[in-house]
């Protein structure tokens, strides 16, 4: 399967701030700018920036970023399960993951999320796509925010709704580990038939006696 990429972009505004929303980009571009120091949900700024570079390097790899000049500010990236994900126990070329989406704290309320998920959405490719992304409560910042799990849970489904990704049940045991927790999925319109009933099997593998 091949994995063209078609490059999108918007303005937000909102006081005196203006970020651009764009992407897919490439690791040449990436390499022009910098992290903001408030992205440090999985790694040091510098090191996770070259994580991403390395997404971008991936033939099916997406980098969706958002940027106040040169600084990133925001980020989400599509690619492959890992290899050690249940995702990847059989090997499907129309699954892609978002694996990573992040906001810095100074740039929240202008809708950075939801408008970088607007923006990788709109390449056509993504038609021929099925996108999940995995929610962990654990990972989320309650701290920061303030909220409670299930409100963090509405605003985190809110959000991924923006781009089209939905709940969808499973019996993955990290997931059902608790009630938070959450499958979310987006089903492009070109996906054939055969792709769903094998992500069915993946979503869920306990169920089907191929995989006793």
């Amino acid at each position: 399967m091949k994995h063209p990429k078609k490059y999108f972009q918007r303005t937000l505004t909102k006081d005196e701030k203006e970020v651009i929303v764009e992407g897919p980009v490439s690791s040449k571009q990436l390499s022009e700018y910098s992290f903001d120091d408030g992205l440090t949900a999985f790694r040091p700024p510098k090191k996770q920036l070259e994580a991403v570079r390395s997404i971008a390097d991936f033939e099916e790899g997406r980098v969706i970023i958002a940027r106040d000049g040169d600084i990133i500010i925001g980020y989400a990236t599509f690619l492959h399960p890992d290899p050690l994900e249940r995702w990847s126990e059989i090997k499907m070329d129309d699954l892609i993951e978002l694996g990573a989406i992040e906001v810095a704290d100074g740039y929240r309320g202008m809708k950075v999320g939801s408008s970088i998920l607007e923006v990788a959405m709109e390449d056509k490719q993504m038609e021929n796509y099925i996108v999940i992304t995995t929610e962990y409560y654990w990972h989320w910042d309650m701290k920061s925010t303030g909220l409670s799990v299930w409100q963090y849970r509405e605003v985190m489904e809110k959000m991924m709704g923006k781009g089209g990704l939905k709940p969808m049940s499973t019996d993955d045991p990290e997931i059902i580990s608790h009630p938070a927790n959450c499958l979310l999925v987006r089903i492009g319109k070109n996906v054939p038939q055969s792709s769903i009933q094998t992500f069915d099997s993946l979503r869920f593998m306990g169920r089907d006696k191929f995989w006793m």
